[in-house]
C-alpha cells in the first residue's frame, strides 16, 4: 500500500522533536528498573491534574479503565441505569455493562452533536442512577445544563472526556464537572502514549482512593485486599512519554484548532456537506474533524484517489450494532443519531499538517462536489 500524500495521522510529525529527549528517559528506566509504579508515574498524575484543574488524577491502563472503574468508585451498583448517548464509541457502553449496569442510550442534539439535555431529561426513570456524558470529537457536552439535570433528578455525572484533553465550555474545562471523569491517552489522541493508556481525575478523594486500589488488585497497601480489583495500572514507561507530551498538548491544539476553522472556512457551501457546529462559548480541540454527507464512502474513495486518507468515525449507531442488540433497540429509536452515523466521514487533521495538507483535502472534496 503507498503512503497517502496526505495522512489521516502523522505521528512522525507529532514524535520527531520528541525522540532524543525520551530516548534519554527511557535509558534512566532501564538503568532504575521502575518499570511499574515508578516515580513518573505520580508525576504525571500531578501535572495532569494541575492541567484539568482537580485535585487527584489516576494512571490508567486504558481509557476503558478509566471509564469502567471511574464508574464503580463513584458508586454504580448492579443494575443501575445510565443514560448515555446514542451516537459514541462503543466503549462508553462497554464501561457500563463490564461495571453492571444497563446503559439508557439517548439522541444526539444538533447543536454540537452530543448528548441532548432535553432527551436526557426525559429517559430519566425509577432505575436510572447515573448519567455519562461524552465530549465527542473533541466538543464538549452542556455539561453546565447535564449538572442542573443531574441535580433535579439526584443523578451522578461522570464524564467520559477520552476524546476532549483541553477542551472548554462555558468556561467550564473537560475533566472538572462530573463526579469522576475519564481520559484515553490511546496512541491517537490529542495526548497519546506509546501504546494503550488512560486516567480519570476527580476532586473526591474517596473516589481517588478507591480508583488507587481498584487499578491494583482491590489493595490499599501491599498484600491487604479489602475488595476486588483489577491490573489496571499506568505503566511508568507510558507515564514518561506523557509527561513529556503535556508540555506540549496546549500547543498542538491550537494547532489543530487552525486547521479545523481552514476547512470551516474553505468548506462552508461546498456540496452537501454538513460541517461540524460550535456551540456558543465553546472551545473544542478537534480530536476528529467529522463533516456529513449523503455518500460519505463515495467521498471518501474519491479522496484516496488523490492520496487523502480518510476515516468513519463510528459508520453505525452503537445501539444497532450486533453486541449491544441485546438491549431491544431497534432502527428508528433514535433517529438523529442513526442517521448521523450514517453521514460521517472524518476528515485528516493533526499537528505538524501544513496549509498546502490542508488546501490538497479542500481541493479534493470541492472536486468531489463539483
Amino acid at each position: 500500500m503507498t503512503q497517502p500524500r496526505v495522512p489521516f495521522l502523522d505521528l512522525g510529525a507529532i514524535h520527531r522533536d520528541l525522540k532524543d529527549e525520551l530516548l534519554e528517559s527511557f535509558a534512566g528506566l532501564i538503568d532504575s528498573g521502575a518499570f511499574i509504579n515508578g516515580p513518573a508515574v505520580r508525576e504525571f498524575e500531578e501535572a495532569f491534574a494541575a492541567y484539568v484543574g482537580t485535585t487527584h488524577a489516576v494512571g490508567l491502563a486504558s481509557g476503558l479503565d478509566a471509564l469502567r472503574l471511574g464508574l464503580l468508585a463513584a458508586g454504580l451498583q448492579p443494575g443501575d441505569e445510565v443514560l448515555v448517548p446514542a451516537n459514541t464509541f462503543v466503549a462508553t457502553l462497554e464501561a457500563v455493562t463490564q461495571a453492571g449496569g444497563r446503559p439508557v442510550p439517548v439522541d444526539m442534539s444538533e447543536t454540537d452533536w452530543n448528548i441532548d439535555v432535553d432527551a436526557a431529561e426525559v429517559a430519566v426513570g425509577p432505575q436510572t442512577r447515573f448519567i455519562l456524558p461524552v465530549h465527542l470529537y473533541g466538543q464538549m457536552a452542556d455539561m453546565r445544563s447535564l449538572s442542573g439535570l443531574a441535580e433535579r433528578h439526584g443523578l451522578t455525572l461522570v464524564e467520559d472526556a477520552c476524546q476532549a484533553h483541553g477542551a472548554g465550555r462555558a468556561g467550564v474545562r473537560a475533566g472538572v464537572t462530573g463526579r469522576a471523569s475519564a481520559f484515553s491517552f490511546y496512541p491517537g489522541k490529542n495526548l497519546g502514549a506509546f501504546g494503550d493508556a488512560g486516567a480519570l481525575t476527580t476532586n473526591d478523594g474517596d473516589v481517588a482512593e478507591v480508583m488507587r486500589a481498584l487499578r491494583e488488585h482491590g489493595q490499599r497497601a501491599k498484600y491487604e485486599h479489602e475488595r476486588e480489583g483489577w491490573t489496571a495500572r499506568l505503566d511508568t514507561i507510558q507515564a514518561i512519554v506523557l509527561q513529556a507530551k503535556l508540555q506540549r498538548l496546549e500547543a498542538w491544539n491550537e494547532e489543530r484548532r487552525g486547521i479545523a476553522d481552514h476547512y470551516l472556512e474553505r468548506l462552508a457551501g461546498v456540496g452537501d456537506l454538513e460541517l461540524p457546529p460550535v456551540a456558543p462559548d465553546s472551545l473544542p480541540v478537534w480530536h476528529l474533524f467529522v463533516v456529513r454527507t449523503a455518500d460519505p464512502a463515495a467521498l471518501a474513495e474519491a479522496l484516496e484517489e488523490r492520496g487523502i486518507a480518510t476515516g468513519r468515525h463510528y459508520p453505525d449507531a452503537v445501539h444497532l450494532t450486533e453486541a449491544y442488540r441485546w438491549l431491544g433497540y431497534e432502527q428508528g429509536a433514535f433517529p438523529l443519531a442513526e442517521r448521523h452515523a450514517e453521514r460521517v466521514l472524518s476528515l485528516p487533521i493533526f499537528p505538524g499538517m501544513t496549509t498546502d495538507d490542508t488546501e490538497a483535502v479542500v481541493a479534493g472534496v470541492s472536486a468531489f462536489f463539483d
